[in-house]
């Protein structure tokens, strides 16, 4: 193939794919090939969804003990942390039933 030629597909590939986003291949199973289609079409988006699966992914994939302290990092990250909110109510024995 000649250097204009290999030039123009090189072109034609960086316009047809978004900036950021590379085109690869992979070796697999034939039964396989929807679902590695459909995650890298999931993958390739920007949203949380994307964020999520990928998390998702990568923590399926390495074999590390997921973190602790996620639960509590979350809760003080929370908007009410330091709004010195009162939750004290008033201490209540009960009504009496007759039976």
């Amino acid at each position: 193939m000649s250097n204009y030629r290999k030039l123009a597909n090189q072109n034609a590939q960086s316009a047809r794919d978004p900036q950021g986003l590379a085109r690869f291949e992979v070796r697999g199973r034939d039964a396989d090939r929807d679902l590695i289609r459909t995650l890298a079409r999931r993958l390739a988006g920007d949203g949380p969804e994307a964020e999520r699966l990928r998390a998702l992914v990568d923590r399926a994939i390495t074999e590390e003990p997921p973190k602790r302290g996620g639960i509590l990092a979350a809760l003080r990250r929370s908007p009410l942390v330091g709004a010195d909110l009162d939750l004290d109510r008033p201490r209540e024995e009960g009504r009496t039933v007759d039976l």
